[in-house]
């Protein structure tokens, strides 16, 4: 079983139930962050010292609150944390049920567990460790159609790289030319208006203005 791991959370009574969970599986060294940017400080610290953390557990909605966060979500602070520890473990631990954003965890951010958080999730995630520290991936059984599932529904790279132009100040009349210039294909104007209508369907978006600003409330973008 792992040794020592990270668990990013700022619920206090969610850290109770998971430290206890860990110290069962014989984990023997458990340390906290309540923010991103000090979970990335431990993790650092640990690599510098010679003594890497094995698992992070973390959850992926932070509140902001007078201090002022680099990294203000799970997803950031797991894509930092891949990049400098590659063979970290890393279980999503998350009330999020979202499927695009939970299939992204997966499929972007290569996390190896995700436990949804309700009335079963300290056994589940009791599970998760296990598997996880066998190479086995992790997801709770209440989303585990989310993996498999090829809806028109599902917002996939594509669609979040137009979302991004669009935050970005790049008209719809203008997209076609600018995928172009990027090279992404595909970069129809027939393509660009059928994703953006279906995603201001699949995110229930009066206009495109609308659009971003659930995109970026959703942590889409």
């Amino acid at each position: 079983m792992y040794k020592k791991a990270l668990v990013a959370d700022d619920v206090d009574l969610n850290d109770i139930a998971v430290v206890q969970v860990m110290k069962e599986l014989g984990i023997t060294t458990i340390e906290y962050a309540k923010y991103c940017d000090d979970a990335i400080l431990k993790i650092k610290k640990g690599i510098h010292d010679g003594e890497p953390y094995e698992l992070l557990i973390t959850d992926l909605s932070f509140k902001s609150d007078y201090k002022n966060s680099v990294l203000a979500s799970g997803e950031e602070l797991i894509a930092v944390t891949k990049k400098l520890n590659t063979s970290i473990k890393i279980i999503a631990f998350s009330i999020e049920d979202k499927s695009f954003r939970i299939k992204a965890l997966f499929e972007r951010y290569a996390v190896d567990g995700f436990v949804l958080k309700g009335r079963r999730s300290i056994e589940e995630l009791r599970v998760a460790i296990k598997k996880v520290y066998d190479n086995t991936t992790f997801i709770s059984p209440e989303v585990e159609h989310v993996l498999k599932e090829n809806s028109p529904n599902v917002i996939d790279d594509f669609d979040i790289k137009l979302l991004g132009y669009l935050s970005n100040g790049i008209a719809q009349e203008a997209m076609e030319a600018t995928l172009k210039s990027e090279g992404i294909t595909p970069n129809s104007k027939s393509t660009v208006e059928k994703r953006i209508a279906k995603l201001k369907d699949c995110l229930k978006a009066n206009n495109t203005i609308h659009l971003v600003a659930i995109a970026k409330d959703l942590g889409i973008i």
